[in-house]
């Protein structure tokens, strides 16, 4: 007879081993229990436009509750396709070139689910969003890290190119730049589409802060550059466009024969995506003045917060995009990013994250990263208690 002292969880080796809980998740927790400013993650503290709202619900309460294509609506895709076809003058098949996602990061899983083989080697950029390398090992990939330039955060095409060898079986990029906020120019986008002419090497284009380039700069797409465009994977999400990063929608544009590959794994990690999310978004498309307007929105933002940055003894760095600001804090404190994030958080009451964390090595440069996505009431309160600094 069994009694309860004879049941065990059978042993299980990880598959990433290296994994725990995100630095985001500890922030949050932590700024929580101290009733601090939540600067840390990556998410607006103000509301959609009501008129996204109202779109999803009369999907809603017009019966759109069921199963849409595995793909994706098609009038979305249609007006995903034109979106991509107006800014980038690249045009994409939305029966066969486009996908709605669960979100970018799904999307990127997906990729490399469909692409990456055991023992392919794919080159991320650090530092680089966490979920790159894990996708990487859940396909059985091998991430090769590359260190952008410390301080500017450019890509460095030397290091790349030596890199590359023939295992490479993509380069993972990223513009605007999630933590650093760098952008990519157009000679850098020329120098990438140098690199891997006459290769098979795949481009996963990590664009979900595309609308949010400021001072007038462009967003440069992969999708702009033929020869990038041939061999990538675009991604993006509605989440950080609209707003609302808890829809987690988003999408890929790929060329046919690499969204065959995509779909394939698609259909079986997620299917389909929130059928009236889908029809709220594609009305909702059809006024761009929402995306056309985002970089003037979050500039006003980020100059607000980088004024009040000024004031104290943090060392501003460059913020072409994204809705991150990074600061230098070696002339406040000796302590470590991770200390100094946890310092802040408990004593100043604004929570920030250790640009380390992005670092597969826990590169410590005395850099961390504010997230100014947030209502300038919030930003103004956060400043108020950085003063001190």
């Amino acid at each position: 007879m069994l009694i309860q002292s004879d049941f065990r969880t059978p042993h299980l080796t990880t598959k990433l081993p290296d994994v725990g809980t995100t630095i985001f998740t500890v922030m949050s927790m932590l700024a929580a229990e101290h009733g601090a400013i939540n600067l840390g993650q990556g998410f607006p503290d103000f509301d959609c436009d009501p008129r996204l709202i109202e779109g999803v619900t009369k999907a809603m309460t017009q019966g759109l509750n069921q199963y849409p294509p595995m793909p994706g609506i098609a009038v979305l895709r249609e007006a995903i396709a034109a979106k991509i076809a107006a800014l980038y003058q690249h045009t994409y098949d939305p029966a066969t070139e486009i996908t709605v996602t669960a979100g970018a990061t799904q999307a990127i899983l997906t990729a490399m689910l469909a692409v990456v083989h055991p023992g392919d080697e794919v080159i991320v950029l650090d530092p680089c969003y966490d979920s790159y390398v894990p996708n990487i090992q859940l396909a059985g990939g091998i991430p090769v890290r590359v260190p952008l330039t410390p301080g500017s955060f450019r890509p460095d095409f030397d290091l790349i190119a030596t890199a590359i060898n023939s295992k490479t079986r993509a380069i993972v990029i990223n513009s605007p730049h999630n933590p650093s906020g760098t952008v990519w120019t157009r000679d850098e986008m020329r120098k990438l589409e140098e690199i891997v002419s006459n290769t098979d090497i795949l481009i996963i284009s990590d664009e979900v802060y595309e609308h949010t380039v400021f001072d007038g700069a462009p967003h440069l797409s992969v999708a702009s550059f033929p020869n990038l465009a041939a061999r990538s994977f675009v991604i993006s999400s509605f989440g950080k466009t609209y707003h609302v990063t808890g829809w987690k929608t988003g999408y890929v544009a790929a060329p046919a024969d690499l969204m065959a590959e995509f779909r394939k794994v698609h259909q079986f990690n997620v299917f389909t995506v929130n059928t009236p999310a889908q029809h709220g978004i594609a009305a909702y498309m059809a006024d761009p003045a929402p995306y056309l307007d985002l970089p003037g929105f979050y500039q006003k933002k980020r100059d607000l917060f980088r004024q009040g940055l000024a004031k104290t003894k943090l060392k501003l760095l460059p913020c072409e995009g994204t809705y991150f600001q990074c600061v230098d804090f070696s002339e406040v404190s000796d302590l470590s990013e991770q200390d100094f994030c946890r310092w802040l958080t408990t004593e100043l009451g604004v929570a920030a994250i250790p640009l380390s964390a992005f670092y597969g090595s826990g590169f410590d440069q005395k850099v961390i990263r504010f997230c100014f996505a947030k209502k300038d009431a919030t930003l103004l309160a956060a400043l108020e208690r950085l003063t001190s600094l």
